[in-house]
């Protein structure tokens, strides 16, 4: 338990499932665990996946695929990354951890990209690489569902709410399948707008959940001197680390929510660590250029 409400009651667990890998953690690890045994049950050796510069599913993915023997390929929005790739390399910490774990990159324009899943795209990208074995930008397909089903225990049935961060909602989606039916599963959108419900909506037909879209912060990767403060006095007082894009915010979030009084008293609450503290390197490079507070973990 990290923490208790001594006037209401209600209790915060926190599911550490960036325990799991350094870098292959948490909802990464859950969705590409049955992607990349189907590809090895297929014969394929390469792994084709799509991504932002700063993308943890790149970084993931290309660790996975080291580690489990096969090639990677990663797919990245933006063509005027190649034109100084080496400079790239030295500034993003991201795509050089991936490069260093053996991925091959394609830097596509922001237009093409948009489009990526077309079939003249994904011929585009066989007839350039091979037979490759296709996971969807964030990782999000049926087998990713499967894997981040098993996030849940039975031991889990004990909470009345399942928390989360949310990117592509598939992590979500496992969960609200995994849940119990006295159980509620909120997802934290890190993405500005509702268009999340429809993408949640296509792996599940459960209604014990809800979206909700407070605490994005004005949308992906943005971020406020307040949650960068709140992050930070988080692992002073627990000794838990989170992210700036999905967890910070998550917990940022459901502090509010139960300082407000939006939950009923001896609520019980789950809330689930997805990893993800790759990116905040990236953040801090661009907080300290604008002259801001950084994330520390001591």
């Amino acid at each position: 338990m990290v923490c208790k409400d001594a006037s209401t009651g209600i209790e915060l667990w926190i599911k550490r499932e960036d325990e799991i890998h350094p870098v292959v953690s948490g909802n990464k690890f859950r969705k590409l665990k049955y992607n990349l045994l189907q590809a090895q049950k297929e014969g394929k050796t390469k792994l084709l996946t799509f991504g932002g510069a700063y993308s943890n599913h790149i970084a993931a993915t290309a660790k996975a695929a080291r580690l489990s023997g096969l090639q990677s390929i990663g797919i990245i929005r933006g063509d005027e990354l190649a034109k100084n790739f080496s400079t790239v390399l030295q500034e993003n910490s991201t795509l050089k951890f991936a490069h260093l774990n053996g991925m091959q990159f394609y830097f596509e324009t922001r237009e093409n990209y948009q489009n990526k899943y077309a079939s003249s795209q994904l011929e585009k990208y066989k007839n350039l690489f091979g037979e490759v074995f296709v996971i969807p930008e964030g990782g999000t397909n049926a087998l990713a569902i499967q894997g981040c089903k098993e996030i849940l225990s039975n031991e889990d049935s004990k909470f009345d709410v399942i928390c989360s961060s949310a990117g592509t909602g598939g992590t979500v989606a496992g969960l609200i399948e995994a849940a119990s039916n006295h159980q509620e599963v909120i997802a934290f959108s890190a993405l500005k707008g509702n268009f999340l419900k429809d993408e949640i909506k296509k792996w599940t037909s459960k209604t014990n959940w809800q979206l909700n879209t407070d605490f994005h912060l004005g949308g992906y990767a943005k971020v406020s001197e307040e949650l960068i403060q709140f992050i930070n006095s988080f692992y002073t007082t627990y000794q838990i680390p989170l992210d700036p894009i999905y967890t910070g915010k998550m917990l940022f979030g459901l502090f509010q929510l139960i300082k407000s009084g939006y939950f009923s008293e001896n609520t019980r609450i789950l809330a689930i660590h997805t990893g993800g503290l790759q990116g905040v390197e990236s953040m801090n490079k661009k907080l300290q250029s604008q002259n801001k507070e950084i994330i520390t973990f001591k």
